[in-house]
Formats: structure tokens, C-alpha cells, sequence
């Protein structure tokens, strides 16, 4: 490694490198490039909660889906079926499901048949 290494972990792990930055303590690599991609399940009271935002979309419409406690690929499965339960687009964001268009009640029905405690959020 040419540039300069600081802060070893009481592991003996690189944890920073001048020239990868950031470096994962498991697997070694740039915290870009981590292979073992360490996966969080969020944490919540397991309570999914489904709102209407229009807030910072130029008056859009937007149904948001919060506090489901699964893994980043089991979300995006998840979102990819209320979209296309909702025959729209959307996208997942920090954990949080955005189906486009006011699609509530619709979301609500899709995710009380799967078994999950579903609130409305926001009125």
C-alpha cells in the first residue's frame, strides 16, 4: 500500500487508508467495494406505516411506506410488488418504499394480505 494507514482497530484491522478512504473491517476492502456487505434488518416496533407525501416534489403525490423490518433485497422485492399491485413506478430510499402517485389504500390492502400490522399515517 503506497499511502499513509492510521487508526487500527483492537482487532488489528485497517480501518482508513489515504488512498481507499473508509476500509470495511471484515472483509478488508474500501467500504465501497465490501464484499461481505454486512446486512441490517432496521429496527422498529414492527408497525408499517403508509402515508401521502407531497413535500419537496413540485406538488406530486407520493405513497411512502415505512417501518418494514426486512433485508435491502427482501424491500425492493417488496417494492417491486406494490408497484406492481399499484401499475406504477416508485423506488426504495434509506429503507423507506415510495410508490408514485396517492396509492394508499390500495398499498394498505396489498400489505394487510401479507400479514403485515398496517397504520395510516399522516390523516
Amino acid at each position: 500500500m503506497k499511502g499513509k494507514v492510521s487508526g487500527l482497530s483492537a482487532l488489528g484491522g485497517l480501518v482508513y487508508s489515504t488512498d481507499a478512504g473508509r476500509m470495511c473491517p471484515t472483509c478488508r476492502n474500501p467500504v465501497a467495494q465490501c464484499i461481505c456487505k454486512l446486512a441490517v434488518v432496521p429496527s422498529g416496533d414492527g408497525t408499517v406505516r403508509v402515508s401521502r407525501e407531497t413535500k419537496g416534489r413540485g406538488g406530486k403525490a407520493v405513497t411512502v411506506v415505512k417501518g418494514v423490518l426486512l433485508g435491502d433485497a427482501a424491500l425492493s422485492e417488496l417494492a417491486k410488488q406494490l408497484k406492481t399491485a399499484c401499475g406504477t413506478g416508485g423506488t426504495v430510499k434509506d429503507g423507506v418504499i415510495e410508490v408514485q402517485g396517492d396509492h394508499c389504500d390500495k398499498v394498505i390492502q396489498v400489505l394487510t394480505a401479507k400479514g403485515y400490522t398496517v397504520k395510516r399515517a399522516g390523516g
